[in-house]
């Protein structure tokens, strides 16, 4: 078994001893790194701008948290020195288990330390940042947000987790329709901070790919105040979904799985939901079309029947088990489509299951990916003629299905529960 060695802090002495120095900061900025060095200048660059352009007259602190990247990303990330600009930096490595997470409760400490009225962060991967981001983060929590969630213009095939189950259970669950749960760039107050910093949660997998959902669902169960910023197009190494999205899968429904069990009181009180605020408007940016491996999709989900047909028919009810097997045998992808109650069926089943085998909830989980897969190549043919605005409305609709199902969800929890 590995060990796990438990940190009291993410940050190395020489980061603390560069905080003690500053003593405060009006602004921290965080760039969670890893294997970045094509993409974080831009960033870094984009971001100096922003301060420069909205908040001249504060004093900022820029924080690239890198998870120990072998490439040149700390050594470029160095070679932006924005200090003319009343603007201040660190790059660092973090300490602690190797992912976001980490990274960011590196941010966060600092943050803290600094008294610090507003915290933003942005991935390092983004091509599209403007400095009118910063802002949008900012100004918000200057003028009392505690947590400001993305609201992108995506295409509609990008975003698949977010599209299929991100969005759709952390509204019928929490009852509140923040379109990016995991969108990975976010605004956050001072309190809100500390309210992370204060959660037995950083030697767990959420100091990994599960920390955008954990931010999002915390701050909902904590009764922070929410809103959501338009930012326009997002544009980074956007990932194919049949390709190399299943551990990412892995981790972020494996993290909405297991706050279900932390924040059951909540969520199971929950009815309906309410529109999140949201701030700003599009910069008229149209999201580029990219392609996707609809085949590769339709044969791992035909792959996976053969696998774990045994497992999916002990979890999955009867009807859609043979809905499974029907579309299976589907010869022409064009007509491949999985019906959205199944689908909706099928996650709260396995959200069932992963509550009810704590030891093995992870294999259970491992065998949703396929599944997931074949959802995602239905959905290559439900959206193929409509515009992004009909996408948008078609998974608003479907998102509305998993909140009208939710009752479905509540007496499988039940019944686990007796």
């Amino acid at each position: 078994m590995t060990k796990i060695t438990r940190f009291s802090t993410a940050l190395r002495p020489h980061v603390t001893a560069k905080i003690e120095q500053l003593g405060y900061a009006d602004i921290v900025i965080g760039i969670p790194t890893y294997y970045s060095g094509d993409s974080i200048v831009h960033v870094i660059k984009t971001v100096v701008k922003g301060i420069e352009q909205y908040y001249p007259h504060l004093r900022a602190l820029i924080m690239v948290s890198d998870g120990g990247s072998t490439d040149d990303t700390r050594d470029l990330a160095r070679t932006i020195d924005p200090k003319s600009y009343n603007i201040e930096s660190i790059v660092t490595i973090y300490r602690g288990i190797p992912g976001k997470g980490s990274g960011l409760r590196a941010v966060f400490e600092v943050a803290a330390f600094l008294k610090t009225r507003a915290v933003a962060v942005f991935d390092s991967d983004l091509l599209s940042i403007t400095p009118e981001w910063v802002r949008n983060f900012l100004e918000p929590v200057f003028h009392g947000y505690d947590y400001v969630a993305p609201f992108y213009n995506r295409f509609k095939l990008d975003g698949t987790i977010t599209n299929t189950i991100a969005y759709n259970l952390t509204r019928a669950l929490y009852g509140q329709r923040i379109r990016q749960p995991i969108g990975g760039d976010f605004g956050i107050s001072p309190a809100l901070v500390k309210h992370y910093l204060d959660q037995d949660v950083w030697a767990t997998d959420i100091a990994k790919f599960g920390i955008d959902i954990w931010m999002t669902t915390s701050a909902i169960v904590g009764g922070f105040r929410i809103c959501q910023a338009k930012l326009g197009v997002k544009l980074h190494d956007h990932k194919d979904p049949s390709s190399d999205l299943g551990p990412m899968l892995r981790q972020v429904v494996g993290t909405i799985f297991q706050l279900m069990d932390q924040y059951q009181d909540y969520w199971l009180k929950v009815k309906g939901s309410v529109e999140v605020p949201t701030l700003g408007e599009f910069a008229g940016q149209k999201a580029d079309a990219f392609n996707i491996d609809q085949s590769n999709l339709v044969e791992y989900f035909k792959v996976g029947l053969n696998n774990f047909g045994g497992v999916w028919k002990n979890i999955i009810e009867e009807r859609d088990f043979k809905i499974i097997q029907e579309i299976a045998r589907t010869d022409k992808n064009d007509q491949f489509l999985m019906p959205i109650e199944t689908w909706i069926r099928i996650v709260y089943r396995y959200a069932g299951a992963f509550h009810a085998t704590p030891r093995q909830r992870f294999k259970v989980l491992d065998t949703l990916t396929p599944l997931y897969y074949g959802r995602v190549g239905s959905l290559v043919n439900e959206l193929q003629d409509k515009t992004p605005e009909e996408a948008e409305r078609h998974f608003e609709q479907n998102a509305l299905a998993f909140e009208r199902m939710k009752d479905y969800m509540v007496a499988i929890w039940e019944r686990k529960e007796k």
